[in-house]
């Protein structure tokens, strides 16, 4: 009798795993949570923003035989635009253009020499390290001088030439940026109202500018 009773119960014991492992084996896996990737970071395309700074203009003046030289520094206030490409590797080349207002005048008892409006048009190429750029970049340059003297001379003329330079942008959002830049101004040398006056400038600028 006891023999019969533990057959019977084995037998219960090995109907019943079946069915565990059956169910077991219908049992389907729930599909993995969908995890959003967000989109690369990526410097191409067009941005503006605004600047300031401070310039150092160093000018060199001669006429009928003699000649000075002065410093005419001052800060500087602006707006840049221009439109990046991304070539791979990391390597970022792009054109901008810029228009600044400089405050660096002179007053020498009543005569007033200086510059005011600049400007610039320059090829950028750049290294991208994540939301970091660093760039180098070069091109035309123009200032426009004054000489003022009450009720004798005004005289404006434009100086053109060349400007070099290198900063870093860095990227706060996937949208704004913030940057930090240094260039050399090479403006010539031009005749203002009888006067040879050659131009050269160091600049620092910082700014903000919105990629679009």
């Amino acid at each position: 009798m006891n023999f019969k009773l533990l057959l019977a119960t084995a037998a219960m014991l090995a109907i019943s795993g079946q069915a565990m492992a059956a169910d077991a084996v219908s049992e389907t896996p729930a599909p993995p949570a969908a995890v959003e990737t967000p989109a690369a970071f990526s410097w191409a395309g067009g941005y503006a923003g605004v600047h300031g700074g401070y310039g150092w203009l160093d000018m060199k003046l001669s006429s009928g035989g003699a000649s000075a030289s002065d410093d005419f520094d001052g800060g500087r206030l602006g707006g840049f635009a221009g439109w990046n490409f991304d070539v791979g590797h990391n390597v970022i080349v792009g054109i901008e253009g810029d228009l600044n207002y400089d405050w660096n005048e002179n007053d020498y008892s009543g005569i007033k020499l200086g510059t005011d409006v600049s400007g610039s048009a320059r090829a950028r190429v750049g290294y991208a390290l994540d939301r970091a750029l660093v760039y180098a970049a070069g091109g035309w340059t123009a200032t426009r001088g004054h000489l003022d003297n009450t009720g004798s001379v005004d005289g404006h003329t434009t100086f053109n030439g060349w400007t070099v330079g290198a900063g870093v942008d860095y990227a706060l959002t996937n949208r704004i940026f913030v940057r930090g830049e240094y260039r050399y101004n090479d403006f010539a040398s031009k005749d203002l109202s009888g006067i040879d006056i050659d131009m050269k400038q160091h600049v620092v600028n910082v700014g903000v500018g919105v990629k679009f």
